[in-house]
């Protein structure tokens, strides 16, 4: 294997994340799960990236506060050799071997960053698998010589940046264990009448948000397969920033929460030259922070 398609680095400073934000922005899907690894409970990070400039697999193990670095495996999806595209990267978690597995050699891809079949990527830990992404579980447990760990994985969180002129498409998991909905987002902001949108699930009308220069920020719950699915959104920036800069964000969640309990949560309309600065305040008062939830950044193309 060519170690110059993977490295094992430390955790990103500041001036790195900073370095990051122009291959974020053309096209990145970060999810982040939750399981046991080396005896501790941790976190685990994995970012798929696509720009013009490079295609990249990224799984990062985040250290306990003991320990200096995080652990991250980076793999290069765009070399053109079959060699480079099935590899093995091992590092070491307090004096134990971890180990990462993938094959991404008949890998399909659509338009997005990630393969959307044929290629797996294996996370081992003394003969467990800890964590197993793509559909060929059969050729990763054989390869690896590993069972399944019975520590539960959970995944906390999906985060993704799309582009569009008045449509946004996603996929989002609002149901456990079962596959992924489709997710439309289209808007109309310019025209006689005042600005719109709607929000489609599985090609089914969930939501109408008329009113937007008042309505631009806000929250519903709708029901998905009988079952409630809160959905939170803000596009202040669609409207009210110089060529619309900067993101709408769009928040999907399962399950119900009380209203009662955040009352800033509802229809915000506070003057519009104070309301960029009220995105994080908003998100902090929202109960999206425990249970999985979908975070999704549409930035509009002019």
């Amino acid at each position: 294997m060519a170690k110059s398609h993977v490295e094992v680095v430390p955790s990103p400073t500041k001036d790195d994340e900073d370095s990051e934000k122009g291959i974020i922005e053309q096209h990145c899907v970060i999810y982040v799960y939750h399981t046991k690894v080396a005896e501790s409970n941790r976190s685990i990070i994995v970012k798929w990236c696509k720009s013009t400039m490079e295609h990249t697999l990224s799984m990062c193990v985040e250290k306990n506060p003991s320990e200096e670095n995080n652990y991250t495996c980076k793999i290069d999806l765009e070399c053109g050799q079959s060699w480079g595209k099935k590899g093995l990267k091992s590092f070491e978690i307090d004096g134990t071997r971890v180990d990462v597995f993938w094959d991404f050699r008949e890998a399909i891809f659509s338009m997005g960053p990630q393969p959307s079949s044929c290629y797996y990527v294996a996370l081992v830990y003394k003969k467990e698998v800890l964590l197993l992404l793509g559909d060929l579980a059969n050729e990763a447990y054989r390869r690896t010589k590993s069972k399944p760990s019975l520590e539960e994985v959970t995944l906390l969180s999906k985060k993704e940046n799309v582009y569009g002129k008045n449509v946004f498409c996603t996929r989002a998991m609002l149901e456990e264990g079962k596959n992924e909905h489709e997710i439309v987002i289209e808007t109309s902001l310019c025209g006689p009448h005042d600005p719109e949108m709607w929000i489609c699930i599985d090609g089914m009308l969930t939501s109408r948000i008329m009113n937007l220069n008042w309505r631009f920020r806000g929250n519903e719950v709708v029901m998905v397969n009988n079952l409630p699915v809160q959905i939170f959104w803000d596009v202040h920036d669609w409207l009210f920033n110089d060529n619309s800069s900067g993101p709408g964000l769009f928040i999907f969640k399962p399950g119900f929460f009380e209203p009662t309990n955040y009352p800033n949560i509802r229809e915000c309309p506070q003057k519009r030259e104070e309301d960029n600065n009220n995105r994080d305040e908003l998100l902090e008062e929202c109960p999206f922070t425990t249970g999985f939830s979908h975070f999704l950044y549409a930035w509009r193309v002019i």
